[in-house]
């Protein structure tokens, strides 16, 4: 994180899914760079270590947990809270969600409908709340999380929700992009492939599993969550101020062979 010291300095960003493992990664990478950031997620443990983590490198950050960003409720709870503490509103990290996965022989409407709601309706909601904030200062830096899974598939992954819900990411993303110029903000995201987190551990697990999955990746490693955290302030920074509508893949090469 040498050499960027000051690239999100001033700026306020929201990051959800902070408890997470890319969520982290991003609320201590954001707060490095000087922003001041708002996090949130679903389990409050995970949360207040990810605050106290931001804390003990001298970051500033607060945090809504629980929250329940399938709730628009609380989506508005987040946004108030970053206006009432920060007063503004810079930065939007779309990062959480929750993934169902099943063959398609074994899904069932409400697994498919839960997967659309946990990976795509969120960022709606999000977005929804935080725009008129955008609009009205006249600048603002939107990154989503989509996947390679929207764009490719994997022979092992049973990832027919998971992929047409960031298929969806990918294509909001577009359109906000478009509506979003006018008023000076920016849409962008990210495409992570496959990144050891605490959710993919167990699966990494499996040899076999883990094998076909390397083999899709040119640099012949995995991702890490500081991979994608580095992207997302890439995107969220004045040096992509000239980048918008645009998908960026963190993958290791896996969609370029």
């Amino acid at each position: 994180m040498t050499g960027f010291a000051d690239r999100l300095r001033g700026k306020v960003a929201i990051i959800t899914g902070s408890g997470g493992s890319i969520g982290r990664a991003a609320c201590l990478r954001f707060a490095a760079e000087g922003a001041a950031v708002v996090g949130c997620d679903l389990q409050s443990d995970a949360a207040a270590a990810t605050v106290k983590a931001v804390e003990e490198i001298g970051g500033i950050i607060d945090s809504l947990h629980p929250c329940d960003l399938t709730e628009p409720d609380d989506a508005q709870a987040l946004v108030d809270l970053a206006l009432a503490r920060f007063g503004r509103i810079d930065v939007l990290y779309n990062n959480a969600a929750m993934a169902h996965f099943a063959w398609f022989d074994a899904m069932d409407h409400d697994l498919f409908s839960r997967t659309i709601r946990d990976e795509l309706e969120i960022l709606f909601h999000l977005t929804k709340c935080v725009w008129p904030h955008f609009v009205a200062q006249r600048s603002g830096a939107i990154v989503n999380t989509a996947s390679v899974s929207a764009s490719i598939c994997y022979a092992v992954v049973p990832g027919l929700a998971h992929s047409t819900a960031k298929a969806g990411v990918l294509g909001m993303t577009r359109h906000l992009a478009m509506e979003g110029a006018p008023h000076g903000i920016r849409v962008n995201s990210v495409s992570p492939g496959l990144v050891r987190t605490n959710q993919s551990e167990a699966l990494l697990a499996d040899v076999t599993w883990a094998g076909a999955m390397l083999s899709k990746i040119m640099l012949d490693r995995f991702g890490t969550p500081d991979d994608v955290a580095a992207a997302a302030a890439f995107l969220a920074s004045d040096d992509a101020a000239w980048i918008t509508g645009t998908d960026l893949a963190v993958d290791g090469g896996t969609m370029a062979w």
